[in-house]
């Protein structure tokens, strides 16, 4: 990614209001790299901060001062949600996606402590490189990390290997994993979901204790921690290859094509009720409102709707082939 393309006409700009601050998240729609996009379950995920900000593990007297890394950072929505509450957050990507992520920290700091240039809320976000599996990269960030965050992070089957490993040298005993994860592949989804079974104590956040716009029925956070006794990064490798992932090259445009079939079949949509569970993994079954898409209050779409509506007609416009 060239530096001067960040100025582009077509570069685009997120506005999102977080914790009481309005920022803005530059995206490069030219870019090749996912990184370079303002993902949805990063807003869901800060969201979700800024309504528990209040409440027991989330509120900033609790996190003041802890460690976190984000894995995948992005544009760095999530990262800014921590560190808004008080918490001294690393954010990583690759080195292709540094140059735009950096550029979004130091606009967004600088914008905080115009804003609040006495306040001690704010913590404090770095941007390095870290390529998931890379042991000199890992030892750079100086773990272990309190919080290991990340949104998105799993679209592709062959990345669970590389992420585990380095989730499990980035943690320590007390370590918690947040993650957030848009269903895009239900194959990917479930493996993905197996994997961290046998490696983690899982939580899946229910959409009571969501904001209650910035929320998706795809859309899922998980909160975890390491099951006892610790499991190692080779330990993790090896839970990976046995659970044979056979298409480890197959990209995410082919694998989004199974889950959306199901998801647009007429009669489907016609038998399913207003509400749907989920298991999370310790036995527990949560249950989940969805709300039909086709619903329109006032006839009007709020910014978080229209990019919904938007990501819907991108996926189903994928699969259509004009001749």
């Amino acid at each position: 990614m060239e530096a001067d393309r960040l100025n582009s006409p077509s570069t685009s700009v997120i506005t999102f209001e977080v914790l009481g601050h309005q920022l803005q998240f530059s995206q490069d729609p030219n870019s090749k790299h996912l990184g370079t996009t303002v993902w949805d379950t990063s807003m869901v995920f800060a969201k979700f901060l800024e309504k528990n900000c209040r409440k027991r593990r989330f509120c900033p007297s609790k996190l003041k001062g802890k460690r976190v890394i984000e894995l995948g950072a992005g544009c760095g929505v999530a990262g800014f949600g921590m560190a808004l509450l008080g918490c001294d957050v690393v954010s990583t990507d690759q080195i292709e996606v540094v140059p735009l992520l950096k550029r979004n920290v130091e606009h967004n700091t600088s914008r905080i402590m115009q804003m609040n240039s006495n306040s001690d809320s704010f913590g404090s976000i770095q941007v390095t490189e870290l390529d998931w599996g890379n042991e000199d990269h890992i030892k750079a960030v100086a773990p272990p990390f309190d919080y290991i965050i990340g949104t998105d992070v799993v679209y592709a089957e062959h990345l669970l290997g590389p992420l585990l490993q380095t989730i499990i040298a980035l943690s320590g005993p007390k370590t918690t994993i947040m993650l957030g994860n848009e269903i895009r592949s239900t194959s990917v989804h479930e493996r993905m979901l197996q994997t961290w079974k046998n490696l983690f104590e899982v939580k899946i956040v229910p959409k009571a204790k969501m904001d209650s716009k910035y929320q998706h029925p795809s859309i899922q956070l998980f909160i975890m921690g390491l099951k006892p006794p610790a499991v190692t990064a080779e330990k993790a490798d090896n839970t990976v290859s046995k659970e044979k992932l056979d298409n480890k090259t197959q990209g995410i445009d082919q694998q989004v094509n199974e889950v959306e079939t199901s998801k647009t079949d007429p009669d489907k949509k016609e038998n399913r009720g207003s509400s749907s569970t989920v298991d999370d993994l310790d036995g527990e079954i949560i249950e989940e409102n969805c709300l039909p898409l086709t619903r329109l209050p006032d006839g009007k779409l709020s910014d978080w709707e229209a990019r919904r509506y938007g990501s819907m007609a991108a996926r189903l416009l994928r699969d259509i082939n004009i001749t």
